[in-house]
């Protein structure tokens, strides 16, 4: 019998002992035994936040530009088939099956991960397309990374922070090390963290890499109603703000900016493409804001980086009379830093189970929420009172924050791409407050 993508995913999942192993030799030789390779210029976009934000505002001027896109992006949030956009659309399951019978037959006896072998079927059937561009997420790193398997034409590498230590490094400079590993000799490499890690300028350095550093070569300014972004010798004047929410996103957006900048000879963009892709881009779960009573906030921050930019973003949103969190995350994340930032607005935690072994369980949370209150630094303003309870899922935790919700309030559902993924897997919900009677 011809096997589901379900039963594919399954096949993946049992191939390989550990779930995460960081070389690149096995998923080299799958590569080359497909014949797997891409003629049209290819963006790699690596980094600790910011990669899927950067990918769809790519994506959304190069296709406003007219230009035929493929984009791989991972994780997923509810289907799989999320990690394949071909010109806009998802994927459909039924274009994926022959490619993962591709990647079967060539794989031998090579014992690849679920991420690797879903990462070669997906860029498989991404290069049997007629596209103009290419853009690649990187999933964990950047050095040894299924993706990076692929030569770039354009690395970008977004903000770098500590996350994924067990695997990257302790400190920034061991983890920008791991990320410049998508640079390659002689080619373009955008940089959009402000201060980045002294670990990517000399790996750049020792490339030969074109290197485009934020502050240096391109930059930006902006008043309330509009902004501007200046490159090497282009301009853009008088921008409306991206479609994606969040102060971050002007820094993502310059990198992708300097991004296209740079490959101009052979993917030239008019100013109104830029204009059009930005105003139109979407990207569910990254600051994703849903009008109701109360208010709904997706964010799939999910280590304190992420967690303070989130917190940023409530701040500037406006007055909510309580705010009430609902929160699932990995047991290996920095929990107390993840739960910080946002102690100073938060009235009341909802912390969940999430269906996955790597998860913290509800209990954990609410023991991490309880030490990151008692940690905090002596001077700093009283927090306020909060509640915190456990629940068994993402929905269920939400459901006991819009039942204990006022219209007035916001609830703000982060952690994970689990938790975020949990609710939104029966569709965006639109709230109307149980207390509105």
């Amino acid at each position: 019998m011809s096997k589901t993508l379900a039963d594919w995913l399954a096949h993946c999942e049992r191939l390989h002992p550990v779930t995460i192993d960081l070389t690149l030799a096995r998923v080299a030789r799958v590569r080359e035994r497909l014949g797997l390779a891409f003629d049209v210029p290819v963006f790699t976009v690596a980094g600790t936040n910011g990669k899927g934000s950067t990918c769809a505002m790519l994506e959304a001027i190069l296709q406003q530009a007219g230009y035929r896109v493929g984009v791989y992006t991972s994780p997923h949030l509810v289907h799989f088939e999320e990690r394949l956009r071909l010109n806009g659309e998802i994927v459909k399951e039924a274009q994926l099956l022959a490619h993962f019978e591709a990647v079967e037959a060539a794989r031998g006896d090579e014992p690849l991960t679920y991420f690797e072998f879903t990462t070669l079927a997906l860029l498989h059937c991404m290069a049997a397309q007629p596209l103009d561009a290419v853009v690649l997420e990187v999933g964990l790193g950047g050095r040894l990374d299924a993706v990076n398997v692929i030569d770039t034409d354009c690395a970008i590498i977004t903000s770098i922070d500590l996350d994924h230590m067990d695997y990257l490094g302790a400190d920034r400079e061991a983890i920008g090390r791991e990320k410049a590993g998508i640079m390659r000799a002689g080619k373009p490499v955008v940089v959009s963290d402000p201060q980045p890690p002294q670990s990517v300028l000399d790996r750049a350095a020792e490339l030969g890499a074109d290197l485009w550093c934020f502050g240096r070569d391109f930059n930006y300014a902006g008043d309330r109603q509009q902004w501007s972004w200046s490159g090497r010798a282009r301009r853009h004047n008088s921008l409306g703000y991206p479609a994606l929410r969040g102060a971050n996103q002007l820094l993502n957006a310059s990198g992708v900016l300097a991004a296209l900048d740079a490959l101009r000879p052979v993917l030239p963009v008019p100013a109104q493409a830029v204009r059009n892709g930005l105003a139109m881009v979407e990207l569910p779960g990254r600051f994703q804001i849903v009008p109701g009573q109360p208010a709904l906030v997706f964010d799939v921050a999910h280590n304190p980086h992420a967690a303070a930019v989130l917190a940023q973003n409530l701040d500037q949103m406006g007055y909510y009379p309580r705010t009430h969190a609902v929160l699932g995350a990995m047991a290996d994340k920095d929990l107390p830093g993840l739960i910080q930032a946002l102690l100073p607005m938060v009235d009341a935690w909802y912390c969940c189970d999430l269906p996955t072994p790597r998860a913290a369980g509800a209990a954990r949370l609410a023991e991490a929420v309880g030490q990151a209150r008692q940690a905090r630094a002596p001077g700093l303003a009283p927090l306020p009172t909060a509640s915190c309870s456990t629940h068994a899922g993402p929905v269920e935790a939400l459901a006991a924050a819009v039942s204990a919700a006022d219209p007035t309030d916001r609830i703000v559902v982060f952690g994970s791409f689990f938790t975020v993924g949990g609710v939104l897997s029966a569709g965006v919900p639109r709230l109307g407050s149980a207390h509105l009677g």
